[in-house]
């Protein structure tokens, strides 16, 4: 039961930061409750991406020491984009509150709403939301590796390209699903 948690975990996070009744495009909620991301087109998929990819950016920069990364996949729903980052160096199960409590101080520092924190032994995660309705997480999953989101709210739709950002490691591309976490560090493994 307790594996089947970071799954049911996650679905509720992705469900919970999917459509809703924010802007995306102010970076704050709707005050009058009836212009709904999807009605306002203000922002596409591409620039809701890239926006995920800069929020993706920033919290691994703010996590210290460096983590080796590689890009997730992209996926795409019917009003909004999931941009992943999936963390190469091995994090010992010692350091995994340490890496989500960075990440955590880094969410509110920066004003996103702790939506979330599941304090599993195995899987712990993160969950935080923006003020414009971007979910981001980061999660344990299979063999203590650390993987991180961003999904947005519901925006108009259109083509994605994959992310610009060089990962500080070995790209992986063409390669699913990523290998295991496999890079070795004095602070984190």
């Amino acid at each position: 039961m307790s594996r089947l948690f970071p799954v049911v975990a996650t679905v509720l996070a992705l469900a919970l930061s999917g459509c809703g009744n924010e802007d995306p495009a102010s970076g704050s909620g709707s005050s009058s409750g009836s212009a709904s991301g999807r009605e306002s087109g203000r922002m596409d998929m591409q620039e809701a991406a890239e926006r995920s990819d800069a929020m993706l950016d920033a919290v691994l920069e703010a996590v210290d020491p460096d983590l080796q990364w590689a890009h997730g996949p992209t996926t795409t729903r019917a009003c909004g984009v999931t941009r992943r980052r999936t963390v190469m160096t091995v994090v010992s199960a010692d350091r995994r509150q340490t890496f989500l409590d960075r990440a955590e101080a880094f969410w509110r520092k920066s004003d996103y709403r702790i939506k979330a924190v599941n304090k599993d032994e195995v899987f712990p995660a993160v969950y935080a939301v923006t003020e414009a309705g971007f979910g981001v997480s980061v999660s344990f999953r299979g063999k203590g590796q650390a993987f991180l989101e961003a999904d947005s709210p519901c925006v108009k739709e259109s083509k994605v390209a994959p992310p610009t950002a060089e990962p500080n490691g070995p790209a992986y591309e063409g390669v699913y699903p990523l290998p295991r976490p496999n890079v070795r560090s004095d602070f984190w493994s």
